[in-house]
């Protein structure tokens, strides 16, 4: 039953659900100990219980007034680098404990924080002031190749074949990688595949060295080597109809370098 409930019941937890649960939990106790009683009716109070608790959790999906009455509102707790004082007392939070919160997130200095907020569940989020966020390669104008999760397709020496299928690839082809760094399917405890196509292995025996995929990097490399060759033949050729189509290779060359190397280089 507490499965119908939802994986909620097992991670963060709201206060309604927290005493649903341990309702539940009682009324499972109760049943399990008492023997003298009809144990029917501890199984039809289990069964009101998740029947008034999927209701309810089906109006709060339905109705954000629900929400807000049975789960309540996050609390502001910093605004602009400043302490809500009140809403601190309101959620019985002392300074310390503020402090503590933060400086699991890393953050030393209230004057930091443009805005942090106690959520229903009781966990503390906090965004930080812009000049004190991680730099990204977006604030650097770079761009990146967009990551997909990475396919385990190999666990406790056994192949995987959903997730191969997933990525597009076969046994045959998984073999051949293996075969390319050395190493059995039954010595491989853990083997991913990102989203390149390149295998990544955890073997069970750690003192044996796996070699780390360099096809983005081969390819990378052949790229500079074309274009460089391009510009070589340019300058090499006096026929200017010739020189002037290496030059204009070349530059695509260039640009399409340019377009590969945030792939080629992650």
């Amino acid at each position: 039953m507490t499965k119908l409930l939802g994986k909620r019941q097992v991670t963060q937890l709201s206060f309604f659900e927290y005493i649903t649960g341990i309702s539940i939990g009682n009324l499972a106790a109760y049943i399990s100990l008492d023997t003298d009683t009809k144990w029917y009716l501890g199984l039809v109070s289990i069964g009101v219980w998740v029947t008034c608790t999927l209701g309810i959790e089906f109006l709060q999906m339905k109705s954000k007034k629900a929400r807000d009455f049975i789960d309540s509102k996050g609390t502001i707790l910093i605004r602009d680098g400043k302490l809500m004082e009140d809403n601190l007392k309101k959620e019985r939070l002392t300074t310390d404990e503020l402090m503590e919160q933060l400086r699991k997130r890393s953050v030393f200095k209230v004057a930091d924080v443009e805005f942090a907020i106690m959520e229903p569940s009781g966990e503390i989020n906090v965004l930080l002031t812009r000049e004190n966020q991680p730099l990204t390669p977006k604030h650097l104008g770079i761009q990146v190749a967009p990551e997909k999760e990475p396919q385990a397709v190999i666990m406790d020496g056994v192949i995987m074949d959903e997730p191969l299928a997933t990525l597009g690839f076969s046994r045959g082809w998984l073999n051949t990688e293996l075969e390319k760094i050395g190493v059995t399917i039954e010595n491989v405890f853990l083997g991913q595949v990102d989203s390149y196509g390149q295998l990544f292995v955890d073997l069970y025996d750690d003192k044996i060295t796996v070699p780390v995929p360099q096809e983005k990097a081969a390819l990378f490399a052949t790229l500079k080597q074309c274009e460089g060759d391009l510009m070589l033949y340019g300058l090499s050729t006096n026929n200017k109809k010739a020189k002037d189509m290496y030059e204009q290779c070349s530059k695509q060359m260039e640009e399409i370098i340019a377009q590969l190397k945030p792939i080629l280089k992650r």
